[in-house]
């Protein structure tokens, strides 16, 4: 995962552009992806697909012709949508268009202008303390043309059509933990899910933050309402703070009640965070027109550590051990929500005979029943139609494992059915 990370890392990513499609084309390399095209000018809800854009260079250059901030360096330096220029001004009014961070002054900070036309650079304060007064070539080679917005999606069938979403965006540029970390993470966890067949479908969206979540609703509204039954955003997946997940709006979907669970019973350090209508896509999937079930995981939320959207935020910064965690979570969240079933007891009326069917301790009476019996005993008293596994074992306190093991033991035995 730290590796891709690093791959991408380079690439000038916005919410249009080749970089977007370079971003796909090298995530392609590890799932298959059917890649969507959405031209400039598409009414996608109440919002309009903007025009493309797309840089070749950028650079502010001295008198003497060196580069004193070059876009080759960093994809950061330039203003995301900057609109081509082409001039020479002096100091006194470029500074109008150069943004620093003068509380970390060697950091370069990340900005964008999608929606209102203008040009600009990024630079670390300390390099801008450095110039001196004097006039500057200032050069932004860029395009807005009318394109396309471009989006993916991976497909791991399951055993029914119902579906679980996992959404990350691919709209920034060089930014290794708000951004290549979730890629990183949902790519892997793909293949994982990938290597059995699980029960939900699951789809991956890789998409532009904001823009392409809405895009991908406007195009899948009808089988979204009918088939989306969970749903996860990836995002700050790799930074070496304790996982935070964000409830759905609803607050009690099926995928809060399973991340609280699976967070509260790894005994890991976690956060648990009330919805908030703004953040990353989960807002978008969450609209009240969709209210779907989908919740947010990170490690450090977005804007809660120094080097968000900052040049800081490079592939050191981030951890393998991090998203290696990050993505024992995600699978083992969705081991839970694949088999959190409801279940009848066939046999309902008293206690049904576990020894002669071979699932329990033929010497009865014992104080230290094993958990598997009590996982057993739980499941029959609460096989009503009406109880998951889930509330199995948040009721009993018994891990889920134990649980749904035990509730496929009583199956194979014709003891429960779906």
């Amino acid at each position: 995962m730290h590796a891709l990370v690093e791959r991408l890392y380079p690439l000038c990513r916005s919410i249009t552009g080749d970089g977007v499609r370079a971003t796909l084309d090298i995530v392609g390399e590890y799932v298959p992806l059917q890649v969507h095209e959405v031209p400039t000018g598409t009414r996608v809800l109440d919002w309009t697909v903007p025009q493309e854009w797309n840089i070749r260079d950028a650079y502010i250059a001295d008198a003497t012709g060196r580069r004193v901030v070059d876009f080759a360096a960093s994809s950061l330096h330039v203003l995301g949508y900057s609109v081509p220029v082409s001039a020479t001004m002096p100091l006194s009014e470029l500074r109008d268009h150069l943004h620093t961070l003068p509380e970390n002054p060697s950091w370069v900070p990340y900005r964008t202008s999608y929606y209102k036309p203008a040009w600009g650079f990024c630079l670390a304060q300390e390099t801008l303390d450095a110039l001196p007064d004097g006039e500057y070539e200032v050069c932004v080679d860029s395009t807005l043309a009318d394109g396309h917005l471009t989006y993916a999606e991976h497909v791991v069938p399951g055993q029914v059509a119902d579906e679980v979403i996992v959404s990350c965006h691919v709209c920034h540029p060089s930014l290794a933990n708000d951004n290549l970390a979730g890629i990183a993470v949902a790519v892997f966890l793909a293949r994982a899910l990938a290597e059995r067949t699980p029960y939900h479908t699951y789809r991956f969206i890789f998409a532009p933050g904001t823009i392409g979540a809405i895009t991908w609703l406007a195009r899948n509204a009808e089988r979204v309402r009918e088939r989306v039954k969970h749903g996860l955003v990836l995002a700050c997946a790799g930074d070496r703070g304790p996982l935070t997940y964000k409830r759905s709006r609803r607050g009690d979907a099926g995928i809060d009640r399973v991340m609280r669970h699976v967070l509260t019973a790894s005994q890991r350090p976690h956060r648990i965070t009330e919805f908030t209508p703004y953040g990353y896509d989960e807002r978008q999937y969450c609209s009240p027109g969709f209210d779907l079930g989908v919740g947010s995981l990170s490690r450090t939320p977005y804007a809660r550590y120094p080097e968000y959207h900052t040049s800081a935020d490079n592939p050191d910064f981030v951890s393998p051990e991090a998203m290696e965690d990050t993505l024992a979570v995600c699978r083992e969240a969705f081991a839970v929500l694949d088999r959190d079933q409801r279940y009848v007891n066939l046999s309902p009326y008293g206690e049904p005979q576990l020894g002669r069917r071979g699932l329990y301790d033929s010497l009865g009476g014992r104080s230290d029943a094993k958990q598997t019996e009590m996982a057993m005993l739980w499941v029959l008293s609460l096989s009503d139609g009406e109880h998951s596994l889930l509330d199995v074992a948040e009721r009993s306190g018994l891990p889920f494992e134990a649980v749904a093991d035990a509730a496929d033991a009583l199956r194979g035995a014709e003891l429960i059915k779906e």
